[in-house]
């Protein structure tokens, strides 16, 4: 298989995918609208560089807003900026910038070495209102919006209320030392930390990050998280389905090495769950048809080929078990069974890796661990996805 080599070359560092802005579970209509406010949000990249650039994001946006200022530096606690640190960004040598709707923005690059695992504090004004935001839900990550223009200021001000979602930003991106290579994960709520501790950078892909920065992995220690709560392989409905968004969120990754296709419980467990009843209105998030196993197996066939035009390795987990939780019934466990065992067998991918087995109750295969869920029988606590990160062969992106 053919690698890329991407010496000398941009890689992805950190990611989010972009969502219209009440399309999770969560929304902005409880906050003030976005109009003379700086926005400043805390990410933590994977591996490290000496040069960054932020990719901001109006995707989902129905108009143009204006970036009337923006900087990035180190990260301190509590909101602030490392003194000395700060960068101020440009977009083509200006310091403001209109960003048309439907469309991304790339700042300009600065130098700013930052090692594996550093936080980055990233603060845009916003001098007029941004009719529709294009956001990622939940953050899991503190932000927080300013009155004014206080791209400046290295210490958050008094005024600050949180953010309660990612907004306007998608990616990290920096320029590494050497040759590096991007791992993606393209999943749903479990790869997007659901259910972690806030502000810990506990999701298994983040841990996964630290385990490859722990073990000296450089080469592939660029962890991207593509996962969205209550994405769906095949339809949309929370988030564009990862059959609608792979090219934007997967294939147009900068330094793109492989691929980890942890989605498909959602299409699965919304297509057997009882259609009316208490999860009526819930499911209402949730159109298109049901779908089968077959349908399921051969959406990941789709995502293998679009990958490997590109050269890359595409890796799948399989998926975890849900018994006990609201959407479980006896006909979706026969599915996640039958869609597993395709994924362990039907030598599809590069690699498997086993989460169903990591996670699963040895006396109730169907549910998971008791130690290793956050209380809903769903969504994994810290110690769950440390298992799974744990469970994870490094080996496999050297």
């Amino acid at each position: 298989m053919t690698e890329t080599n991407n010496a000398g070359s941009w890689v992805r560092s950190w990611g989010a995918s972009p969502q219209a802005a009440h399309d999770g579970l969560g929304s902005l209509d409880d906050h003030p609208p976005l109009a003379d406010v700086t926005l400043r949000q805390v990410v933590r990249v994977s591996g490290g560089g000496r040069q960054v650039r932020i990719r901001f994001t109006n995707e989902f946006g129905t108009a143009p807003f204006t970036i009337g200022a923006a900087q990035v530096g180190l990260a301190e606690p509590g909101g602030g900026v490392r003194p000395g640190s700060e960068r101020v960004l440009t977009f083509s040598g200006a310091s403001a910038v209109t960003v048309p709707a439907g469309a991304p923005i790339l700042s300009d690059p600065v130098d700013l070495p930052l090692p594996a695992l550093a936080k980055l504090s990233i603060s845009l004004y916003l001098p007029g209102r941004v009719e529709t935001c294009t956001c990622h839900d939940p953050a899991l990550e503190t932000g927080w919006t300013i009155p004014g223009d206080a791209v400046a200021a290295l210490t958050l001000p008094e005024n600050a209320e949180v953010l309660p979602v990612r907004a306007l930003i998608s990616a990290v991106e920096l320029l590494p030392d050497a040759p590096a290579k991007a791992i993606v994960v393209v999943g749903d709520s479990r790869a997007d930390g659901a259910g972690s501790t806030p502000d810990a950078n506990h999701s298994w892909p983040e841990l996964l990050a630290e385990r490859l920065a722990e073990r000296g992995v450089a080469a592939a220690g660029y962890v991207s998280n593509q996962g969205i709560s209550g994405n769906r392989l095949l339809n949309d409905g929370i988030g564009a389905a990862a059959l609608a968004r792979f090219d934007r969120d997967v294939l147009a990754t900068p330094g793109l090495g492989y691929v980890v296709l942890s989605v498909g419980g959602n299409d699965i467990g919304i297509s057997f769950a009882p259609q009316d009843g208490p999860l009526a209105d819930f499911l209402k998030m949730f159109p298109g048809a049901p779908v089968t196993t077959d349908d399921v197996i051969a959406g990941y066939r789709q995502l293998i080929a679009r990958a490997r035009e590109r050269g890359v390795r595409v890796y799948a987990t399989t998926i975890a078990p849900y018994g006990g939780a609201e959407v479980y019934t006896p006909e979706g466990e026969s599915a996640r069974q039958t869609v597993n065992e395709w994924i362990r067998t039907g030598g599809a991918f590069d690699a498997v890796l086993d989460f169903d087995a990591v996670w699963r109750d040895p006396d109730r295969p169907s549910r998971i661990r008791e130690d290793f869920h956050a209380g809903d029988h769903l969504h994994g606590n810290d110690a769950g996805y440390q298992a799974l990160a744990d469970s994870i062969d490094v080996s496999l992106f050297r």
